[in-house]
């Protein structure tokens, strides 16, 4: 009978900034915006923030609401995240609430209603939506993270721009600029934003770069006027410090997690190297022959979008899944290959076997594989002794301890937190 490779640890190590003390970074930043210069005291400033999982992004929006206050400034905040939450104001509220984003926590009104209102039409004659808690502010700021998107390549992709023009034009923004497809979002967003920019009230954007361990790098205001010059630069330092695996070619890649937490697309294609879009040819870098997901995260509630980038999953996985969330933002999306259901297995023990069985390798000792606990934390990655002697001369790897066996429970399952225990699926365990 065929043996699992044996596996060891390897510790990806990066030289790059990261900020010691966010809640000050960012109230500076904005202290020393150009906005601070025209915000008058009792005006009502509008905080529109997201719901992907910026790190330490409770304390940015605190610091938002404290500039905004020391102004003598009335703030609130309002959800910037399209359709998400199953488009409505209760998931959404709930998702915000999840990042330290509550009324509870922050003190201010946060809104999350799903009104809009069109405030004009774009250069392709469409409707530009905007959410009406929003335009009835008098100023609109946002906290949004800059990075590379999951479904296209453009000068604007995550980011101020987009949390203008989806985030904040709320499921009808969202579903108008996905049923065009890749060139609505890389092409007719743009121009979207130029509506807003002229006709809505927003006034600057916190743009928020992360460094390869998803620690804050970089604050930075962007002021209305230079949004659209400013993002693009601010994109590209975003890829050059994006994490990445240390290798460029696998038969097996093992996640422990996939989930809207880890990555719009559940699976983030920039990490693993696949699109797998409709219509639009595959430049996989990584190469990955085979990819096995065992588990959906908690914090996803149900949403598995993108389960489809892997090949293989577990009975759990799929038993997770909440078909309301699931078909919603897929449908919104529109991108549907990436959620076509993968193969299903009892535990991970019979799915990782059987990935190391159809990896195209049938000598196992030779095979590459590689476990990591999702497609964001990628500062530990476990590989077989093939892959390890692909990248062990790289000068970002260290090698941690000897090669070992997979540890399963006695259900067959991988004990992920003996793994990986300060990712994601440990701390969640710590603090429950």
């Amino acid at each position: 009978m065929k043996m699992i490779p044996q596996i060891a640890q390897i510790i990806q190590k990066h030289n790059q900034p990261e900020v010691n003390d966010v809640y000050g970074e960012v109230l500076k930043a904005w202290i020393e915006s150009d906005f601070a210069k025209r915000l008058q005291p009792g005006k009502t400033v509008a905080i529109g923030v997201g719901s992907r999982g910026i790190a330490g992004v409770s304390q940015m929006v605190k610091a938002t609401i404290a500039f905004v206050q020391k102004a003598g400034a009335t703030p609130f905040v309002v959800a910037a995240m399209g359709s998400h939450g199953g488009a409505n104001a209760k998931g959404q509220r709930e998702l915000l609430a999840e990042y330290g984003v509550s009324e509870e926590e922050l003190g201010v009104v946060v809104k999350t209603d799903m009104e809009v209102e069109v405030i004009g039409t774009n250069s392709w004659g469409e409707p530009v939506y905007w959410d009406k808690n929003a335009l009835n502010a008098d100023h609109v700021v946002t906290v949004a993270r800059v990075k590379p998107h999951t479904d296209f390549r453009g000068n604007y992709e995550s980011g101020i721009v987009k949390m203008l023009v989806i985030g904040l034009g709320k499921r009808e923004g969202a579903s108008q600029h996905h049923v065009w497809g890749i060139s609505g979002l890389r092409d007719m967003m743009p121009k979207t934003v130029e509506v807003i920019l002229e006709k809505a009230p927003f006034e600057a954007g916190l743009a928020i770069i992360e460094n390869a361990r998803e620690k804050t790098a970089m604050v930075e205001v962007v002021d209305k006027s230079n949004v659209l010059k400013r993002e693009p630069e601010l994109l590209h330092i975003a890829r050059e410090w994006m994490a990445r695996l240390p290798f460029n070619q696998c038969d097996l890649l093992i996640l422990g997690e996939v989930g809207k937490n880890y990555s719009g697309a559940g699976i983030d294609p920039n990490v693993v190297g696949r699109l797998l879009m409709e219509t639009v040819p595959e430049d996989p870098n990584p190469a990955i022959t085979r990819m096995c997901a065992l588990d959906l995260s908690p914090e996803s509630h149900g949403n598995a979008t993108g389960v489809g980038i892997a090949d293989l999953t577990t009975e759990r996985l799929l038993a997770s899944i909440d078909p309301i969330p699931f078909r919603m933002n897929n449908l919104t999306a529109r991108f549907l290959w990436r959620s076509k259901l993968p193969l299903a297995f009892p535990n991970d023990r019979e799915c990782i076997l059987a990935g190391l069985e159809s990896c195209w390798r049938p000598r196992w000792n030779e095979i590459r594989m590689a476990i990591i606990p999702n497609s964001l934390e990628l500062e530990s990655v476990w590989v077989s002794q093939s892959l390890y002697e692909d990248i062990q001369t790289r000068t970002e790897v260290r090698k941690e301890g000897d090669f070992r066996e997979l540890p399963f429970d006695p259900s067959g399952n991988i004990n992920q937190k003996e793994l990986f225990p300060h990712a994601l699926c440990s701390r969640r365990s710590a603090l429950s």
